[in-house]
């Protein structure tokens, strides 16, 4: 496995020298042994600052998959249910179909609101109180809950991350739930919600090789993406920072069932439920518009609970085409993923600086994950 990974590392370096993205660190481990740990390129576009394996970036939209983590656990403690619509505990977000969304419809993006990154265009994105009673105000349901599945870029996890603060009966914030139920468990010593003052010497600032057509704002007023400079920074959907080893953490965890090292975090009955395909052959709305802009078949969602699945139809995966079925993990906006194969006891991260459009993130690290797959013996 380490000699056929030596081909990874050099399509990664390849990828660099063609200046398709500035740099990456990746990591590939089977049966918890660690085959590759390796950072490649830069930080920068200007090349005037090496990656480490320590480097510390944006997770984007891996956040999601922390905040999922919380809702399970409040799951397994009773504070909520699959099937507790969201109304009884923000009951803010009432009136209309959305009296009938449950967490199991924000878990499968499948609530019927609508595929937006901004609650209100132009507003801060930073703090989570004002961003929920945004999307109180501003968004309804465009579908029963059910009908349809797309990808909720926010406001499905920015509604779970106030709601597990709301039960929580110490009352934390959404920030300290996951440092002391995830980060602090589980030793990920490099991670935080916001960019923890000690971490920003190491961090990658999200640099979008190709601009996106909204802005990160935060109350710091740091820039057009200043959101993801802010400290104190509570973004349930893109707002953690991390490094490869600690997401490696992360993901290994979930391989073995809810435990690592001694720390449980969540019990393999849920973790099991949570990676069924939960969406049966609808499409990902979202991506079928991705899919058709580039010519490709669109395929299904196949979501979970919160998680990514790879399906059994061979179409264009980030989790590759060699992938098991049930490999499951998730992505971020043009930069970031992980995965776990159950079957091929596999776990792949990866983490990029430069933000690439994400039709070419989704070939490339399709590529990316059949060359880690192949080198499995």
């Amino acid at each position: 496995m380490h000699e056929r990974l030596q081909h990874l590392k050099a399509a990664i370096e390849a990828d660099v020298a063609r200046k398709r993205y500035f740099g990456a660190v990746i990591a590939v481990a089977r049966h918890g042994d660690l085959g590759l740990l390796q950072a490649i390129g830069h930080a920068d576009r200007d090349g005037q600052r090496a990656l480490r394996t320590d480097s510390v970036f944006s997770l984007f939209s891996v956040t999601k998959a922390f905040t999922n983590v919380l809702v399970f656990r409040a799951i397994e403690r009773g504070e909520l249910a699959l099937t507790t619509r969201v109304s009884a505990i923000i009951p803010e977000f009432s009136g209309g179909p959305r009296e009938a969304v449950t967490f199991y419809d924000l878990l499968t993006h499948s609530s019927g609101l609508p595929s937006v990154f901004l609650p209100r265009p132009g507003m801060y994105i930073d703090r989570l109180d004002e961003v929920v009673a945004a999307v109180c105000k501003e968004l309804q349901c465009e579908v029963p809950p059910g009908e349809r599945v797309t990808y909720a870029p926010m406001a499905a996890h920015a509604l779970m991350g106030e709601a597990v603060r709301r039960v929580d009966p110490a009352h934390r914030s959404y920030r300290r739930l996951v440092e002391e139920e995830i980060f602090g468990p589980l030793a990920m010593r490099d991670s935080s919600i916001g960019v923890r003052a000690d971490l920003k010497p190491r961090h990658i600032v999200p640099d979008f090789i190709d601009p996106m057509p909204i802005q990160h704002l935060g109350h710091g007023n740091l820039g057009p993406n200043g959101a993801f400079e802010e400290e104190h920074a509570e973004m349930p959907w893109v707002g953690a920072v991390s490094t490869v080893p600690d997401v490696l953490r992360f993901a290994e965890m979930l391989r073995c069932g809810g435990s690592l090292e001694g720390a449980r975090i969540l019990s393999p009955a849920l973790l099991e439920q949570a990676i069924i395909n939960r969406t049966g052959n609808k499409p990902n709305e979202l991506y079928k518009e991705l899919a058709l802009s580039r010519g490709w078949q669109p395929s299904p969602a196949y979501i979970g609970l919160g998680f990514f699945l790879r399906g059994e139809t061979i179409c264009h995966h980030q989790f590759g085409t060699l992938s098991s079925p049930r490999t499951f993990g998730h992505t971020g906006a043009g930069s970031t993923i992980f995965w776990v194969d159950p079957v091929r006891d596999l776990t792949f991260v990866c983490l990029t600086a430069g933000v690439i459009n994400e039709a070419d993130n989704v070939e490339r690290f399709q590529r990316l994950s059949d060359m880690a797959l192949a080198a499995a013996e």
